[in-house]
């Protein structure tokens, strides 16, 4: 079978996307590999294996367009309500927490936050099939 490893998403600044990733989700740099015309910086914690690798094109001066295409990262996390008022004090501009209820039911609650080149990441609280 296969097994994710990581996902990868290109980002102009890379001091910036670090720290960005380092302050919301508590990603640490893991590996660093440096080439003549870009970087790949993988990030990691210790809730999971998966990364996260940041792609610096070096030569890269206007920012990604990223196209319809794109949808989102996913995270989850213990306490939604939490995590969603840390991320206001540490000023990461989070939307709204949704409750996602078709049907009246409960199946996600939930809020989107955009990194520092536009990728959304959707913050999950953990339940049901979100753990």
């Amino acid at each position: 079978m296969a097994k994710n490893i990581h996902s990868m998403i290109r980002v102009r600044d890379e001091e910036r996307s670090i720290a960005f990733y380092k302050k919301a989700f508590g990603l640490s740099v893991a590996d660093r590999l440096d080439f003549t015309t870009f970087t790949l910086v993988y990030l990691s914690n210790a809730e999971s294996a998966f990364e996260l690798e940041l792609t610096i094109n070096k030569d890269r001066t206007a920012p990604y367009e990223l196209g319809d295409g794109y949808g989102h990262l996913a995270v989850s996390v213990d306490d939604l309500d939490a995590e969603h008022a840390r991320f206001e004090a540490e000023g990461l501009a989070p939307r709204n927490l949704v409750e996602f209820k078709p049907d009246g039911e409960l199946i996600a609650r939930f809020f989107f936050v955009a990194d520092p080149d536009g990728y959304q990441i959707e913050v999950l609280g953990r339940s049901g099939r979100f753990k």
